[in-house]
């Protein structure tokens, strides 16, 4: 049984909820919180000279989003788990989240004995999400395990769709990966079909929701 309180950090960039929801885990005899910032860049900072446990991370801040934020931290390798608290329900930001490494993903409208139980199982290696975004996560899953199965894409047409995620044009593209542009074409009506886009915002928002290219 663990004998140490669990170290938490906050970052959230509305000060009256982060302030809150400090006082209120403060009062929990499982939880100390060692630091708290009010966008990603600062809790960059704050969470390496502080070293949390579990970090409860809002979705929609300034200059360094959550789901940003969640990336970084995973690319620096710290133990530590990521709790997602956030009002977003964005089917994009919940998948977002969980693809960059998120262990769990709650709404600030959870009761705060759940808010307590959901921290102990993500400091335990569990997952967590609010019931209401469960069903959201499902049909993504059953969305990306359709098209994976149904109308894969190749290699080739990955590559092309990360490009025009990247803004590139036809001419750019077709400059980068070495081959003609009409060819760079043919890729592109391939994608539309097999993603049953109208046009390439479409197919490369769709590719992101479902996790088969990164947000640029």
């Amino acid at each position: 049984m663990r004998s140490a309180p669990l170290r938490l950090a906050v970052v959230d960039d509305h000060a009256l909820f982060r302030r809150g929801l400090v006082g209120l885990l403060s009062d929990m005899s499982e939880f100390k919180v060692v630091g708290e910032a009010s966008n990603g860049r600062e809790a960059l900072e704050m969470i390496q000279s502080s070293e949390p446990d579990v970090v409860l991370l809002d979705v929609n801040m300034p200059e360094m989003d959550g789901i940003q934020t969640v990336e970084a931290l995973r690319k620096l390798r710290l133990p530590l788990h990521i709790l997602m608290l956030t009002i977003s329900q964005q089917e994009e930001d919940l998948m977002g989240a969980i693809r960059m490494g998120a262990d769990g993903y709650l709404l600030k409208n959870t009761e705060p004995d759940d808010l307590r139980k959901s921290i102990l199982r993500v400091a335990g290696g569990e997952g967590t999400l609010s019931p209401e975004v469960t069903g959201a996560v499902m049909r993504a899953l059953a969305r990306q395990s359709e098209i994976t199965n149904q109308t894969p894409l190749s290699d080739r047409e990955l590559e092309v769709l990360t490009c025009l995620a990247d803004g590139q044009t036809t001419s750019q593209i077709a400059s980068r990966l070495f081959i003609s542009e009409n060819t760079v074409k043919t890729h592109v009506r391939h994608i539309l079909e097999k993603m049953e886009a109208s046009n390439r915002t479409e197919a490369v928002s769709k590719a992101i929701q479902l996790g088969l290219i990164q947000k640029a």
